[in-house]
């Protein structure tokens, strides 16, 4: 098996993980709207620590899928490649921050079922920094995630390392993903709430995985270097 194969196996196999840890950690963490949430936190105690569980390890398979493709795609264009690096490593970095805002939430809530009345004002801001915090650096994560996977995908697109109908899709999910964005940042919604333009990058990347792992890259890409010369050009 060359290196080329072992690469997209290994792709493959993190766009899985990372997608099913965002999916499964949305589903499952409890809502922090409301005036009650501390409380409903409080009464779902495994959930919320599941679901920052699972907001780690997509932040780390996150970083991990660019990393892992940077060898095949900076043959093609190093730029890209290296920019795709750098905004998913962001998009960690995001995530990470909004998973400990997320577990720090149960020390909070288990202190505010605990306090009297009176001491529970201040409880109460601290959980609503942590959910603002967290609302924040997950808007910023996926701004991120976005312009680095339009990178990658860019790169798919020209060098015909994958299907273009398959890159292509990426693209346009992509661009989407950043309408959701820029909905939740004018709206102040959760982006998480726009799933209708969140849906279709989702069902690509787990198409895209399953071709990664079965087909591997096309052997007929153009040669390393083109998109360089294209743009130069």
């Amino acid at each position: 098996m060359d290196s080329n194969r072992k690469t997209a196996i290994a792709a493959g196999l993190l766009f899985l993980a990372a997608t099913a840890a965002s999916l499964l950690g949305t589903a499952i963490e409890p809502a922090l709207t409301g005036t009650d949430y501390i409380t409903g936190i409080s009464d779902n105690m495994t959930r919320v620590s599941g679901g920052g569980l699972l907001e780690l390890i997509a932040a780390g398979t996150s970083a991990g899928i660019a990393i892992s493709l940077y060898p095949v795609l900076k043959r093609w264009s190093g730029t890209l490649a290296l920019g795709a690096v750098v905004f998913r490593a962001i998009e960690a970095v995001m995530y990470t921050v909004g998973a400990v805002s997320m577990l720090s939430l149960l020390e909070v809530a288990q202190q505010f079922t605990q306090a009297p009345g009176a001491d529970r004002a201040w409880l109460q801001a601290i959980g609503d920094s942590l959910v603002g915090v967290r609302q924040e650096a997950i808007l910023a994560g996926v701004f991120a995630f976005a312009v680095g996977a339009l990178m990658y995908y860019y790169a798919f697109f020209r060098s015909r390392l994958l299907p273009r109908w398959l890159s292509g899709w990426g693209i346009a999910g992509e661009l989407l993903m950043l309408v959701a964005c820029l909905s939740a940042l004018f709206s102040r919604n959760p982006v998480t709430s726009y799933t209708i333009l969140i849906l279709p990058i989702a069902v690509q990347e787990i198409v895209m995985a399953v071709w990664l792992i079965a087909r591997g890259f096309s052997s007929t890409g153009i040669e390393p270097g083109t998109i360089a010369r294209v743009r130069a050009a």
